[in-house]
């Protein structure tokens, strides 16, 4: 167990960084690390179920300037490490909305962590910034390493507090509450998905959403027609679409 919290700890550092320090490949993006850690942890369906609905729900929420979100990246990652590790069975509906419950609850703290840690970042440069002239290259290469380092760190730190805390609850708490708040459970995961097309309709440009997300959701229902694939796909595909046309449009505009 020791051993599997770490090693989704280093996950989640090193996901983490692709959501502002380096790269930015979108590997940090709900909809690859939540399937990525289950697929590592031996459970890849349970986090393609949490990386899915989690991505709905935060797809706007994107870092840039002064805003901070919440971090979407650790939420994933350790929603997946909750589920699969609390029930190794297999995890089932019930946990996995259990987990996201869990790790929505402590978005404000995956908040103020990043806020921390910008906050800290801007000294370094600042503090390289300030050097002697010879000396400034090598004080930004430091400070840019360091950032780094930092950004890793905090992530991994979260994931090491959060995944085992939540799987002491799925432990001690889960298995006591009653099969109402089970079934309660699964329909609130089944119902996400709706809540999160909502919620990015309501952000983009209507007009143009609903437009291209009906066109989606024809070609994704008539390929779901001839290859049976889950509902969610059909939803998450027609909203995809919805997004990148309202852009395109936008753009062209």
């Amino acid at each position: 167990m020791i051993i599997a919290v770490l090693g989704v700890a280093v996950l989640g550092g090193l996901l983490g960084l692709d959501r502002t320090a380096a790269g930015q490949f979108m590997v940090s993006q709900p909809i690859v690390a939540g399937p990525l850690t289950g697929w590592i942890l031996g459970d890849a369906s349970a986090g393609f179920v949490i990386g899915a609905v989690l991505e709905l729900i935060w797809l706007l929420d994107v870092p840039v300037g002064s805003f901070v979100p919440a971090n979407a990246t650790v939420g994933a990652v350790s929603a997946t490490g909750i589920a699969v590790l609390g029930m190794p069975g297999g995890a089932t509906l019930p946990v996995i909305g259990f987990s996201v419950l869990l790790t929505a609850a402590i978005g404000p703290l995956t908040m103020g962590a990043d806020s921390l840690v910008r906050t800290g970042n801007s000294k370094l440069i600042e503090k390289a910034v300030s050097s002697t002239v010879g000396d400034r290259a090598r004080a930004i290469s430091r400070a840019h390493l360091s950032g780094l380092v930092v950004f890793f760190l905090k992530s991994f730190v979260l994931c090491v507090v959060i995944v085992p805390a939540g799987v002491a609850a799925v432990l001690l708490l889960f298995d006591r509450l009653p099969g109402t708040v089970h079934r309660a459970l699964a329909l609130f995961v089944k119902l996400l998905p709706i809540a999160g097309a909502a919620l990015v309709a309501r952000k983009l440009s209507i007009k143009e959403f609903d437009r291209f997300v009906l066109m989606g959701f024809v070609i994704a229902a008539v390929f779901g027609l001839l290859i049976p694939v889950p509902s969610l796909i059909v939803v998450l595909f027609a909203v995809t679409a919805g997004w990148i046309g309202a852009r395109y449009s936008e753009h062209r505009a």
